[in-house]
């Protein structure tokens, strides 16, 4: 955070200093009190800034895996669809996640039901036997698969889709144009503050896959809550 706010001060001349959010509401609090903020987090936050119109998406950072899904994990031999049919409830996921708690829900009509803190415990209660199956982040998933050898992976038809957009630095609505375009140019320039091969552009508009895993969910990101 250091990094980034002394590279985006340096090059946009504009005095940026960080602030750790011990927690999601307190970025969404800095954005709706009319503070003038920057924010460098994932889809389901955004998902959820942008349909209350509370920022504007800067840049991206553009590595190889700034669009995500979520997969299902569950117990080698088994059925995964039979699972999501027959057990929706018992389906673990990230609370607050595009690729958990969205994805999941999507999948269930809005049942799974075993939210844990984040992906390796969801895959954990799989594991132990607390839950059937679990969603998690692909690339998660890719990274960490050789601690559940017990586990195999199952992409859900039409949940399971590489366009969750990560690593997105957003403005809220105080900061005034010239400040966003002096901002986001600082941000392409300074691109190894983000430790990012390329920072890009970003398009509000490449959201709306993350709302819509929201809507089939029966998540509402007007009124969600932690």
């Amino acid at each position: 955070a250091r990094a980034i706010t002394e590279a985006l001060s340096q090059h946009s001349g504009i005095e940026v200093r960080p602030r750790i959010a011990k927690h999601y509401p307190e970025i969404l609090e800095a954005f709706s009190k009319g503070d003038q903020a920057l924010v460098y987090v994932g889809s389901f936050v955004q998902a959820i800034i942008n349909a209350r119109g509370l920022g504007t998406p800067l840049v991206q950072n553009v590595n190889g895996k700034e669009l995500y899904s979520g997969v299902l994990v569950y117990p080698q031999g088994q059925d995964p669809a039979a699972i999501l049919a027959s057990h929706p409830q018992q389906i673990a996921f990230t609370v607050g996640a595009s690729s958990g708690e969205s994805c999941a829900k999507a999948a269930t009509g809005g049942k799974a039901a075993i939210g844990v803190p984040n992906h390796g415990a969801a895959a954990g209660a799989v594991k132990a036997g607390k839950a059937k199956a679990a969603v998690v982040k692909n690339w998660w998933w890719e990274a960490n698969k050789a601690k559940f050898p017990g586990l195999a992976v199952y992409k859900i038809p039409g949940i399971s889709v590489e366009k969750n957009p990560d690593n997105v630095l957003t403005a809220s609505k105080a900061l005034p144009a010239d400040a966003r375009g002096k901002l986001s140019q600082a941000a392409i320039t300074a691109k190894d503050a983000f430790q990012a091969p390329e920072m890009a552009s970003f398009d509000a508009a490449r959201l709306q896959f993350s709302l819509d895993l929201m809507k089939k969910g029966g998540i509402d990101p007007l009124t969600y809550s932690w």
